[in-house]
């Protein structure tokens, strides 16, 4: 009996383990999003590649590759990378947030400030 209600909490555990929260976008970001998907989508098109070649080169289902080339904000960041991976465009991803204007601009501020006190 107690085997059984081990599985039962393990398997209870699994199933919160697994809900995940819908992710709230303000309209200007969901468009973002839906650009990039637009993106992905012409470059498989470009390359003269389906739906079906794309999903099972990148190991998600075809339905997670719809999901992304509409800009879901659902989809995990790995499916949105293997997917850019098949289509060669896994360095873009080196491209999020690699140019911090505001970090520095927040830096140079503080520098500047320390400078005027010394």
């Amino acid at each position: 009996m107690l085997f059984i209600f081990i599985i039962f909490v393990t398997f209870v555990d699994i199933n919160q383990y697994l809900k995940t929260k819908k992710q709230i976008l303000l309209p200007r970001f969901e468009r973002i999003l839906e650009k990039v998907g637009e993106n992905i989508r012409l470059a498989r098109k470009r390359r003269k590649l389906t739906t079906i070649q794309v999903s099972e080169r990148a190991g998600i289902d075809r339905t997670t590759l719809y999901h992304i080339e509409k800009g879901n904000s659902s989809v995990s960041l790995g499916a949105y990378f293997n997917v850019l991976r098949v289509l060669g465009l896994q360095d873009d991803f080196l491209k999020l947030a690699g140019d911090d204007e505001l970090g520095r601009k927040l830096q140079d501020l503080k520098l500047i400030s320390k400078k005027n006190n010394d």
